[in-house]
């Protein structure tokens, strides 16, 4: 028969395999221990009658261990399954323990209040959302660069050796002795085609552009060569109350207009005009 006292002074005196000594306090590493602590309270091993609190997969159990259950180890331990809900787990917990000591009813609701705890908060941090940190292996990333390095170099070489090809069979120097497929010739007909017709509307619009060029600037000129005229009359005849029509080589007022500024014409007008007042 198990003897609580022997086996807590073997393991309090001598080695046990759960035990961790530190500076100021002994420490359990045993699954079943209720607070953490080496002591003759706490063991599980040196307590015939014990309880305590486990949590497996977000569910909470309530694992009591009997004298009558120590010599079939399978069955030493009965696992009593608590309610979500937290009064009636306090009560299950109350019922089952009834007659036990009071230190273990009362380590055994402390236990199950802090796993209580941190599954809600596990719950919640689940449900919010949250960063993921994906690693970076830079092997693995310089390796793949150097092949995509190598295949865009292959690529290239693979496009000039085939439009090499293209160019000397439209030359006829195979004849009609070659292995290229027919459809690689096609694409290269019609992209030849796009690009001669792209250059030649390009070359239209340059074209045009001169022309447009070359026209605004012989109506500059002209436009010039009138305002300057205008001046000149009115300079000469600065001194006279009179308009003087201007002679010029257009036949109506519109070509007028069309090229010399409605801004200088009026000037041209009333200068005379503006003389007699200082007059």
């Amino acid at each position: 028969m198990q003897n609580d006292d022997v086996v807590w002074s073997i393991i309090n005196k001598s080695f046990c395999s759960h035990k961790v000594n530190t500076k100021t306090q002994k420490f359990c590493r045993n699954e079943y221990n209720l607070t953490g602590l080496c002591s003759r309270n706490s063991c599980p091993l040196a307590n015939s009658q014990y309880a305590t609190i486990k949590e497996e997969n977000g569910v909470i159990y309530l694992y009591m261990k009997t004298a009558e259950r120590v010599a079939f180890p399978s069955k030493t331990w009965e696992k009593v399954k608590l309610s979500r809900n937290f009064d009636k787990a306090i009560h299950q917990i109350n019922e089952n323990l009834l007659y036990w000591n009071g230190f273990i009813k009362a380590k055994c609701k402390q236990r199950f209040v802090k796993i209580t705890q941190y599954l809600i908060r596990m719950r919640k941090l689940k449900l919010r959302r949250q960063k993921l940190l994906v690693p970076i292996q830079q092997k693995v990333e310089r390796r793949e660069k150097r092949r995509e390095e190598k295949a865009l170099l292959a690529a290239k070489i693979d496009k000039g050796v085939e439009q090499e090809l293209l160019d000397r069979l439209k030359q006829g120097v195979y004849q009609d002795l070659y292995n290229i497929p027919q459809m690689a010739f096609d694409n290269a007909l019609k992209e030849n085609e796009i690009e001669s017709e792209i250059e030649e509307e390009e070359s239209e619009d340059e074209e045009n552009m001169k022309v447009d060029a070359e026209v605004e600037k012989e109506l500059n000129e002209e436009t010039e060569e009138f305002v300057e005229a205008d001046y000149e009359s009115d300079e000469s005849e600065s001194g006279s109350t009179e308009l003087v029509e201007m002679e010029s080589d257009f036949e109506s007022e519109e070509e007028i207009e069309e090229i010399v500024p409605k801004r200088r014409r009026v000037q041209v007008e009333y200068e005379p005009e503006q003389q007699l007042l200082l007059n």
